[in-house]
């Protein structure tokens, strides 16, 4: 079979006919070897019984949420191909054949593009047409690379091979965001056709939430780039500290009469301390990432996860402690040079508050290259693999016994 034409459903009774016989039509119209599959997630207004008599094979899937019931279509689907839609009638399923050709072009992943296909009137809300989709697409695009235009189109088709390879697991909305995502990580082929999206056919709400979905789309995106979650900004505080901590260390700066000092200084310390340890957690994440194959390598995680060592890090760390101590050292000394009474404050924070960041960055640098020994210890338990080799999982690898393979499925493109 060439094509399963795949839709989520919970209690889409008004709509769910219509969209089942248009995608039943376009297979007659164009003779394609194909199937309706409905992804069933617990609809109780008999949206099944009206599925089943459009000619559609309803698939119930008991775990709640859109990526569930999607996955749970996409296992089921004979398909070589899949296409999902929602099943609202907002998509024309009778003009599926731009997707179908694309990935008979060799694509791994074929997005809908609705900006450029166009939006009907009322269709979209303006919040998301100009606000929610436009940024969380940006940042898509910013984060990983991707020239996708549209991150969130529902209209979609894809190789089912290359989709099970990747091993897809967010249970609600943000799956669409996932999918984007793991096929630009894993160097898919992607394409983009415009796509129309018209006013779905339901007198009730969507069951998508603006604020939630939103923002589960957009902490998937986060979480999967520790470089714009926790690297750049630790960076740029762990520099502006820094900066200011260095100067600040030798005299007040007086800028137009605003003085600043050692109540600055303090802050500056915080934010050095602070910036360090988001940098230090963006190199775990990432180590983390690519041990257990959803990120993906590059050359500061392949040094990182080779060439650092346990040992490196305790010696880097000793002489951060060594260099605060030294600190502490004058501290104590210039204190008994004053008999050990009473100090002035600006003089000796100077010295302390210095002495006090580089111990607490080098209790940073040591536990955080212990948890990553840590990780090295797992990647060497694996049988048959080392801290030197990693068992990769092609997109052949994964393909389904039976289904054809074409010399565009293999690039050398590999899912860790």
């Amino acid at each position: 079979m060439e094509l399963s034409v795949v839709m989520p459903c919970l209690n889409e009774a008004e709509t769910v006919e219509t969209c089942v016989r248009k995608a039943v039509a376009f297979l007659a119209e164009h003779g394609i070897d194909g199937e309706v599959v409905i992804a069933d997630n617990g609809s109780t207004d008999g949206s099944q019984a009206l599925a089943e008599a459009a000619g559609a094979r309803v698939v119930p899937v008991a775990l709640k949420g859109y990526g569930n019931a999607l996955m749970g279509g996409i296992r089921a689907a004979r398909g070589t191909y899949v296409i999902m839609g929602d099943a609202d009638d907002s998509y024309d399923f009778t003009n599926l054949m731009p997707f179908v050709t694309e990935l008979r072009a060799g694509a791994d992943l074929v997005m809908g593009n609705r900006f450029e296909g166009g939006i009907e009137p009322g269709a979209m809300p303006p919040l998301h047409r100009y606000l929610g989709n436009p940024v969380l697409s940006f940042v898509g695009r910013l984060f990983f690379g991707s020239k996708i235009g549209d991150f969130h189109c529902g209209l979609r088709g894809f190789r089912r091979d290359t989709a099970l390879a990747l091993g897809l697991q967010s249970s609600g909305m943000e799956f669409a965001s996932e999918m984007v995502v793991k096929m630009t990580l894993a160097d898919a082929r992607i394409a983009e056709v415009p796509t129309t999206l018209k006013p779905d056919g339901r007198s009730r709400a969507p069951h998508l939430n603006t604020w939630r979905d939103g923002w589960r789309h957009l902490r998937f995106l986060l979480l999967y780039s520790p470089r714009w979650l926790f690297l750049i900004p630790g960076v740029v505080l762990m520099t502006l500290g820094l900066v200011a901590g260095v100067a600040l260390a030798i005299t007040p700066i007086d800028i137009r009469g605003v003085v600043f000092d050692v109540d600055t200084l303090v802050g500056a310390s915080a934010a050095v301390v602070i910036g360090f340890q988001a940098v230090v957690f963006s190199l775990l994440t990432k180590a983390y990432g690519v041990t257990e194959g959803f990120l993906r390598p590059d050359k500061r995680s392949a040094w990182l996860l080779e060439k650092w060592s346990f040992e490196k890090g305790l010696i880097s760390g000793g002489l951060l402690a060594v260099a605060g101590l030294v600190g502490v050292a004058f501290s104590v000394v210039h204190w008994h040079g004053a008999q050990f009474g009473e100090l002035n404050a600006r003089e000796t924070l100077r010295m302390v508050v210095p002495s006090a960041t580089a111990l607490m960055m080098s209790c940073q640098l040591i536990l955080g290259t212990a948890f990553l020994s840590i990780l090295g210890i797992r990647r060497s338990s694996h049988p048959g693999t080392d801290s030197h080799a990693h068992e990769e999982l092609t997109l052949a690898d994964a393909a389904v016994p039976g289904q054809r393979e074409t010399p565009e499925t293999d690039l050398h493109r590999t899912l860790r």
